[in-house]
């Protein structure tokens, strides 16, 4: 075979490989699929420090760039394989097993796969020993170059479009359709309507609720778990007096809560962006552990996601009536878009999302922090992380040029007691208190503003600090997230001119 037709023949027979094992996927589960189970599987046993390095460099597009590195690596063997078999296909078939076994392998690693799962696996792997060599024989038939030729093309142009097939039909989970037949989530106690002044939005400070499409996400799902409303269930066991099985439609039934709720991931740093707030319709969890009857002992509520994911809540704070924690069906006036948890997930006002706010909950089991660990405490991060009181500003931006007045403007939250105090200094001067926005409730951000008069021209540094109800500031020393959340005085540099 030429360089091209070789290099073809590798990458048909890995695209065709991905697809049959999307494919099957699309029956046996989609997170079956040898591509999705790998990344996830990479997602779970990449360190900590790597993990967070992913976060701060690509942010919310970091699945993308492991997909698409994933993409360039399997592409790069596909072509290597075509490469090495120009005069047998050996090395291609050696180097397909060596890949089907790794998605074995990785199907049979994950917690929300049953043995049924690694069909989709096999299926990818059957399928690319098999059209690599089908494809090697046709390209170096001996006999019939021209026609061997023609073959080859028409086979080539067959795998391609039965890949492209497979890839399409393995994805159709109508989730969308059931999300849409929910309708409207009328809540029997809507929240408090926001205040006027809630925000400084005018001036630089983001509007006091988050809109859906905005709402920062942060979640280890490489592919958004696809559990249709009629097929969700949830199961509350463990430490408790009777066990409970509930659908969509007993908690839809239910007197539904409105609350307005901000979050904050774990891994945000002093300054940064993941921090959103949305008004949350939902169940009350603690109403839900009061039915099933919590038994003394039980100190976690451990739960987990459709797609294996585990995380742990103290039960105190759960069951506290002022925290106020949902098993949430809607945000903002919907049900729960797909990559926030449709059909369900919680909310837990106060605490860091990687120890509460579990999206596509589908078990809630009462027990202690000795007998679980969720995902993330073993990978080095905290037991109980309730959020620390933090500031940020958000004008002037850092490094821009500021003219005439100058107004600086940012959020600021405490949760769940609510901020108290935000302060204001210019060069290390005298703290300056900034005005609060109207408050909405403890658990949701505070926007403030302060004008600063008499700046000369040139360069200035701008620092924040807030205080919450309970007289606690938050510290002026930078500590990076880990293991339980950042802290430090968040800072800008400007020039005035």
């Amino acid at each position: 075979m030429t360089r091209l037709t070789a290099a073809l023949v590798g990458l048909l027979g890995v695209v065709a490989a991905l697809a049959a094992g999307h494919l099957v996927a699309g029956v046996v589960g989609p997170s079956a699929s040898p591509f999705v189970a790998v990344g996830n599987t990479a997602i779970d046993l990449a360190p900590s420090p790597l993990k967070d390095f992913a976060v701060r460099a690509f942010g919310t597009h970091d699945k993308l760039v492991l997909l698409l590195g994933m993409a360039a690596v399997l592409l790069g063997a596909a072509v290597a394989a075509g490469l090495l078999s120009r005069r047998t296909p050996l090395p291609g078939t050696v180097l397909a097993v060596v890949l089907g076994l790794l998605g074995v392998s990785a199907v049979l690693y994950r917690p929300d796969l049953g043995q049924l799962g690694v069909l989709a696996p096999v299926a990818a792997l059957a399928t690319g020993v098999a059209v690599f060599r089908w494809l090697h024989a046709t390209a170096t038939n001996p006999t019939e170059p021209t026609a061997g030729r023609r073959a080859f093309l028409i086979t080539s142009a067959a795998t391609g479009l039965a890949a492209l097939v497979g890839q399409f039909a393995g994805s159709r989970v109508d989730v969308e359709a059931s999300r849409r037949a929910v309708g409207e989530l009328k809540p029997a106690s809507p929240a408090p309507p926001i205040p006027p002044g809630a925000d400084f939005a005018a001036e630089g400070t983001p509007t006091f609720i988050t809109p859906n499409a905005d709402f920062y996400r942060i979640d280890t799902a490489l592919s958004v778990p696809r559990v249709r409303a009629e097929d969700w269930a949830l199961r509350v066991h463990g430490l408790v007096d009777r066990e409970l099985v509930l659908r969509y439609d007993d908690l839809r039934r239910r007197d539904l809560v409105e609350r307005t709720v901000t979050m904050v991931c774990v891994s945000n740093e002093v300054g940064g962006p993941y921090i959103s707030t949305a008004h949350f319709v939902g169940v009350p969890l603690r109403d839900v552990l009061l039915e099933a009857g919590v038994r003394d002992g039980a100190d976690q509520l451990f739960s987990t996601s459709a797609d294996g994911w585990t995380a742990g809540s103290p039960v105190d704070v759960v069951l506290d009536p002022d925290r106020g924690a949902l098993i949430a069906l809607g945000m903002n006036g919907e049900p729960l878009p797909l990559e926030h948890g449709f059909p369900a997930r919680l909310v837990v006002p106060g605490l860091y999302g990687y120890v509460s706010a579990t999206k596509w909950v589908v078990d809630l089991e009462l027990t202690t922090f000795e007998a679980r660990r969720g995902y993330w405490i073993d990978r080095a991060w905290a037991r109980e992380a309730p959020v620390k009181v933090m500031s940020r500003i958000d004008r002037p931006e850092r490094g821009s040029t500021v003219s005439g007045r100058v107004v600086a403007t940012g959020v600021a939250w405490a949760q769940p007691i609510g901020v108290d105090r935000v302060e204001v200094r210019v060069d290390s001067g005298p703290w300056r208190t900034a005005t609060l926005a109207a408050e909405v409730n403890g658990s949701a951000w505070r926007m403030w503003r302060v004008e600063l008069d008499g700046l000369a021209p040139g360069g200035h540094t701008v620092e924040v600090r807030a205080t919450d109800r309970a007289g606690f500031t938050q510290p002026q020393a930078r500590v990076a997230p880990l293991p339980d959340g950042a802290t430090g005085w968040h800072s800008v540099f400007c020039t005035v001119r």
